[in-house]
Order: C-alpha cells, then sequence, then structure tokens
C-alpha cells in the first residue's frame, strides 16, 4: 500500500458532517472537496510535473515544489472540474494518467473539455461550462462565475461557486483571474467561503486585490492558494492574512495544508 493509496482512501472514508464541505489541498489550485452524502468534486488538479519545461527558454522556473500526494492513477473523484486550460489547471499529464476516467465527470470550459478529450475521455462523461451556467451533479450544485482571463493564450478563465447540499456551504473558487470589479459578482451566489489566487504576478490577483475582491463580496473567510507551486511564482499568504485585516475585516483568514482535512460548516 503506498501513502498516496492510503490518503485517497482517508478521503473516501472521512465522514462530512451535514451542513459543512470536506476540503483538501494539494497545492496551487488544486483541491479535492466532498459533501456530505460522500460526493467527492475536484477543481484544477496538477499532479506531475510536466510545467517544469514550459517556460525553460524565457529563464523561469517552474519546476514544481509541492509534493504529489496523490498521483493521478490513484485518484478517484466524481466530478473532475478546471477553471481554464493553463496547463498548471488542465493538465493533460495528470487526465491522461487517470485509471477511473470512465466513472468521472469532467467540467471546464471549452478549451478545458479539449484536452479532456485528448486525453481520452469519453464524450458523455464531458460537460462544458461557462459564467452564469448551472451544473447539478447528485448533492453538488456548480455556478460559473466570471473571471478576467490574465493573457491571450487562453481568454476562457472562469471561476466556480460550488454548493454541498440544499443547505450547505457555497464555496467561490477563483480560479486565475486579473483584477475587475467584475469578480464581486460572484456575490449574487453569496459564497460563504472564498478560495482566491493571491500571487499577484503572470497578471493574477495580489494578495492586496484578492482581499479588496474579497471584503466587497463578504464571505465568513477566505483561504490563499496560488502562492506555492513554482519557485518564480511565489509569495508569502501571510501577506493576504495582513491584507484581509485592512481589507476585509470581517473575514476569516484560513491557511490549509497540503493533503490536511478541513472542514468548513455553515452552522
Amino acid at each position: 500500500m503506498t501513502n498516496s493509496g492510503a490518503l485517497m482512501r482517508a478521503i473516501k472514508a472521512f465522514p462530512v458532517p451535514r451542513g459543512s464541505v470536506a476540503m483538501w489541498w494539494f497545492g496551487q489550485n488544486g483541491y479535492i472537496m466532498k459533501s456530505p452524502e460522500g460526493t467527492l468534486v475536484s477543481t484544477d488538479l496538477y499532479l506531475s510535473d510536466s510545467c517544469e519545461g514550459l517556460a525553460a527558454s524565457l529563464g523561469l522556473d517552474l519546476r514544481r515544489q509541492v509534493p504529489i500526494l496523490i498521483p493521478p492513477e490513484d485518484l478517484e473523484v466524481d466530478l473532475y472540474t478546471c477553471t481554464h486550460n493553463h496547463q498548471d489547471h488542465t493538465d493533460p499529464a495528470t487526465i491522461e494518467g487517470l485509471r477511473h476516467k470512465d466513472t468521472m465527470m469532467f467540467l471546464g470550459p471549452h478549451p478545458s473539455c479539449d484536452v479532456f478529450r485528448a486525453s481520452g475521455v469519453e464524450e458523455g462523461r464531458i460537460q462544458p461550462a461557462w459564467p452564469q451556467c448551472l451544473v447539478e451533479f447528485r448533492d453538488v450544485a456548480v455556478h460559473g462565475t466570471f473571471a478576467l482571463p490574465t493573457d491571450d493564450t487562453d481568454l476562457n478563465h472562469m471561476g466556480f461557486v460550488f454548493q454541498f447540499g440544499s443547505r450547505g456551504p457555497r464555496v467561490y473558487v477563483t480560479g486565475d483571474t486579473d483584477y475587475t470589479e467584475l469578480l464581486v459578482s460572484a456575490a449574487r451566489h453569496k459564497p460563504d467561503l472564498v478560495v482566491t489566487c493571491i500571487n499577484g504576478g503572470f497578471n493574477n490577483l495580489s494578495h492586496w486585490e484578492a482581499a479588496d475582491i474579497v471584503g466587497k463580496i463578504g464571505p465568513k473567510a477566505a483561504i490563499p492558494c496560488h502562492y506555492d507551486m513554482f519557485a518564480d511564482n511565489r509569495v508569502d499568504p501571510r501577506q493576504f492574512a495582513a491584507s484581509l485585516k485592512l481589507r476585509a475585516p470581517g473575514v476569516g483568514y484560513q491557511e490549509l495544508g497540503y493533503g490536511e482535512p478541513f472542514v468548513f460548516s455553515v452552522d
């Protein structure tokens, strides 16, 4: 038995109280979330080191800095979602390595759907998504939200608000996005928890911009991400914690550890 297999089994066995969601972070924007009914949803899992050579010619270091806690072949989720087509979010190496992709549903904007198809996912398991769409899957409702593309290599960025049960928590995942007041439109879904990029590099939200958006949305708590995977795209998450105190003083700060369960409740 491998440690990675043990972690996947632990996630599948983990009890989630009603009115709650359990979350596990795998670095960058990669999460697994579990509903009280046991539905497993992932977003933007990057479980390879495929980005290493992408920017080598530019002198950028995109070697993976976070351990791969679950290799693709051990992953078992019900709904596999991607916010956009950048390789650290819709990763062909991860998707091609999934042994259970014939039992998963795959959700994302159309360029991500193209990667799903090219990586061997059958058409009937692919669901396109876009801002303002609504996709219902078992006891999880997925609302598409707006995101501002960070460069012209992919103009189809989006975020998601995941609602776990009819009265359960709503989790807003920004995905990669540049700053715009339009991000506040996610407030219409009344998210309880915001998971936001804070790295600032490559046109993503900075910790200060992320705190400003979070303050205008008004969730109970916020989680920083997308600050840890690559040496040339890192920031200290404590800067986001400090920015929240100034821009969103009523919002709690929550920093996750890799592969450690975090339970968030609306009660």
